[in-house]
């Protein structure tokens, strides 16, 4: 499956883009699916608790408030994503182990790196809807990721 962001805008003009600033991560360089929302902060107990679980090839939307103190992502978590399924994470906030993850077969956008990683609270939230980037990522709809950015549908693409 082939994931072109600026032909999947031309051919669906509702979808929406969010905002630049994200960078891909992830040995997979293109991946999309239905969303599984997480909002925390600085706190990365509910992804690790998620990446545990069958992904079913979803794409696990990250809100981490846009911090650049802490990782929510290192290289032990997605090998775990990657066992379990998961097409790939998009992470309003960090990630670290990137020479890993890079090499990993999962698709993984990211603010930037940082090397330290999160506290454990047990603190966040699942699957409610998530705003940034300007745009509102709802649980059960649709995210696309390529190196020329990222788009959000109510529904289902086809992405051949």
């Amino acid at each position: 499956m082939a994931i072109v962001t600026p032909d999947l805008c031309d051919e669906h003009p509702e979808i929406l883009a969010v905002e630049p600033g994200f960078r891909n991560f992830g040995g997979v360089d293109n991946f999309g699916g239905e969303i599984v929302t997480v909002k925390c902060f600085e706190d990365n107990s509910v992804v690790k608790e998620q990446v545990a679980l069958p992904g079913h090839g979803k794409v696990m939307v990250v809100d981490g408030g846009g911090s650049k103190r802490a990782a929510l992502l290192g290289d032990m978590l997605a090998e775990k994503a990657v066992s379990n399924g998961w097409a790939g994470l998009v992470i309003y906030g960090c990630i670290r182990d990137v020479d890993v993850i890079g090499k990993t077969e999962l698709g993984v956008q990211a603010l930037g790196t940082h090397p330290r990683k999160t506290e454990k609270h047990g603190v966040g939230q699942l699957n409610v809807p998530v705003t940034f980037g300007g745009v509102t990522f709802h649980p059960g709809h649709y995210v696309y990721a390529d190196n020329n950015g990222i788009v959000v549908s109510e529904k289902p693409l086809k992405t051949d």
